[in-house]
C-alpha cells in the first residue's frame, strides 16, 4: 500500500504543469479518447427553442440587428404588444423533457460524445448557476437542472463522454456592454459572470468537452482565456481527461486551443496538421430546432454520411447537430437521423472509430471514394455504388498478400490489380435489401500500399 502511494506521489509530481500563455498551453498533447471518437451529436437548447423561428438567433435578430423585419414581423403576428424577450422564459417549460430517452437516442446514433448548449449568447444557464438569478433553468422556466440531469443520463446509461458548450458573451448583458463600450479596458463582466460560470461548470458537471464560443468580439486577454485554461489543465477535476476547442478571443480560430474548429462548418477537404472538428448541423438554417423548417432544409443520410467520410478520412472529427423543442422533445426527422446514423456504424464504424488518415484522403481515379486506415487495413469509403458493378480504385497498389472484403459482407470480393497502379473491385450481385446498408459501403484492403 505505501509503494502504492509512494508511485502516485511521484507520477504527480513529474506531470508536467502548463503555464498561462499559448506557447506552453499549445504543448499540452489532446487526450486520446477525442480523436478516437470521431463522431460526437451537438445540441442546442435554450430559451430560444419557445419561438423556435428564424434561428437560436432570435433574439438578437429581433433587438439587435437592423435588418431583420421578418423576425418583427412574427413577433407582430403573434405576440401583444409589450412582450418581451424575458417573457419567452416561462414557456420553456421541458416538460417532456427525459434524460434517459434522450441517452438511449444518443447511444443508438453511435456518438461517442455529445456537447450540450448550457448557456447560449442569450444568457440563460441550462443550470442553476448562481451567477445568472433568475435567468436560469431552476429558478425560472423549467424549474429543472437541466445540465445536471442529462449529465447523469449520460454517465449512467451510455458510453458516451459528456461535454458542455459554453458561450462567453451575453448579447445584452448590460456589463459585457459596459465593458465592450470601455473598448475592453474593464473586465467586469468577464470577473463577475463569465469566468465564474466556467468555473462553476467545471466543478459542478466535470465536462470533458468544454466547447466555447462566443469570443470574437474581445481579445483572450478580456477573457483570461489563458489563465483559465492553465487552470482547467492543472488543476481541475478533469485535468486529465478534458479537450477544448479554438474560441478563446478575437483572431484565436485555428491558432491556439486544443483542437481547432476554425469555423462552423469547417470541412477543408483536405488533411490538416492539426487536430480538427467539423461541427455542423442537420438543419442547414439553424443549430436551434425551427417550427417553419421543411423536409427540404434537413440533411439526408446521403449528405451525412458523405460529410462523416470526408471528416475523418481527413483527419477530423464530426460535431451533428440538433435542436431539441422547447418542452424538450427530439423531434423525429432528427431521431430518425441519428438512428440511422447509428446503424451505418454499427456495419461499418471499424472504418471511422479509432482510425488514422491514410497516404490519400480521396481516390484519384474513382470521385467519391474516401480513405481511412487502421493497423493494417485500408478503408474506401465508397458513397456511390458503380452502375457496371465494378469499382476501380486509382490509389492502392496491390501486393501478393492483398485481400479486399467489405464490411457487413461474409465473402471475400474478387479483384485484379490495374496496370501502373490501383484495383478494380468487383462487387457483390445482390440486391439492396441484401446488402449491409442503404447509404454507403466500406471497402476494407489488406496488403495494399
Amino acid at each position: 500500500m505505501g509503494l502504492l502511494l509512494l508511485l502516485s506521489l511521484l507520477s504527480a509530481c513529474f506531470q508536467p504543469r502548463y503555464a498561462p500563455t499559448w506557447d506552453s498551453l499549445d504543448q499540452r498533447p489532446l487526450p486520446s479518447w477525442y480523436d478516437e471518437a470521431k463522431f460526437g451529436i451537438f445540441m442546442h437548447w435554450g430559451v430560444f427553442s419557445v419561438p423556435s423561428f428564424g434561428s437560436e438567433w432570435f433574439w438578437w435578430d429581433w433587438k439587435g440587428a437592423h435588418d431583420q423585419n421578418f423576425i418583427k414581423d412574427f413577433m407582430k403576428r403573434n405576440y401583444p404588444p409589450g412582450f418581451r424577450y424575458a417573457d419567452f422564459a416561462p414557456m420553456f417549460t421541458a416538460e417532456w423533457y427525459n434524460p434517459l430517452q434522450w441517452a438511449e437516442v444518443l447511444q443508438a446514433s453511435g456518438a461517442k460524445y455529445v456537447v450540450l448548449t448550457s448557456k447560449h449568447h442569450e444568457g440563460f444557464t441550462n443550470w442553476p448557476s448562481k451567477y445568472s438569478w433568475n435567468w436560469n433553468s431552476v429558478d425560472n422556466g423549467p424549474h429543472r437542472d437541466l445540465v445536471g440531469e442529462l449529465a447523469m443520463a449520460i454517465r449512467n446509461n451510455s458510453d458516451l463522454h459528456f461535454g458542455l458548450y459554453y458561450s462567453l458573451f451575453e448579447w445584452f448583458h448590460p456589463l459585457y456592454l459596459k465593458d465592450k463600450q470601455n473598448k475592453w479596458t474593464t473586465q467586469d463582466y468577464t470577473k463577475d459572470v463569465g469566468l465564474a460560470e466556467l468555473y462553476e461548470l467545471v466543478n459542478a458537471y466535470h465536462p470533458e468537452v468544454v466547447w466555447s464560443d462566443g469570443d470574437w468580439e474581445a481579445p483572450y486577454t478580456y477573457w483570461n482565456s489563458t489563465n483559465f485554461l492553465a487552470w482547467l489543465y492543472n488543476d481541475s477535476p478533469v485535468k486529465d481527461t478534458v479537450v477544448t476547442n479554438d474560441r478563446w478571443g478575437s483572431g484565436m480560430l485555428c491558432h491556439h486551443g486544443g483542437y481547432y474548429t476554425c469555423s462552423d462548418r469547417y470541412n477543408p477537404g483536405v488533411l490538416q496538421k492539426h487536430k480538427w472538428e467539423n461541427c455542423m448541423t442537420i438543419d442547414k438554417k439553424s443549430w436551434g430546432f425551427r417550427r417553419e423548417a421543411t423536409l427540404a432544409d434537413y440533411l439526408d443520410m446521403d449528405d451525412l454520411v458523405k460529410i462523416l467520410a470526408e471528416t475523418v478520412s481527413c483527419g477530423g472529427n464530426l460535431l451533428m447537430n440538433i435542436g431539441p423543442t422547447h418542452d424538450g422533445r427530439i423531434v423525429p426527422i432528427f431521431e430518425e437521423r441519428l438512428r440511422s446514423m447509428g446503424k451505418w456504424l454499427q456495419v461499418n464504424g471499424d472504418a471511422i472509430y479509432a482510425t488514422k488518415p491514410w497516404r490519400a484522403q480521396n481516390d484519384t481515379r474513382e470521385s467519391g471514394v474516401w480513405y481511412t486506415s487502421k493497423n493494417d487495413s485500408v478503408y474506401a469509403i465508397v458513397l456511390d455504388w458503380p452502375n457496371s458493378g465494378q469499382l476501380t480504385l486509382g490509389v492502392p497498389r496491390s501486393s501478393p498478400t492483398t485481400t479486399v472484403t467489405m464490411l457487413g459482407w461474409a465473402a471475400p470480393l474478387k479483384w485484379v490489380a490495374v496496370s501502373g497502379s490501383g484495383i478494380t473491385v468487383q462487387m457483390p450481385t445482390a440486391s439492396s435489401n441484401q446488402l449491409p446498408c442503404q447509404w454507403a459501403w466500406v471497402i476494407r484492403m489488406k496488403g495494399v500500399m
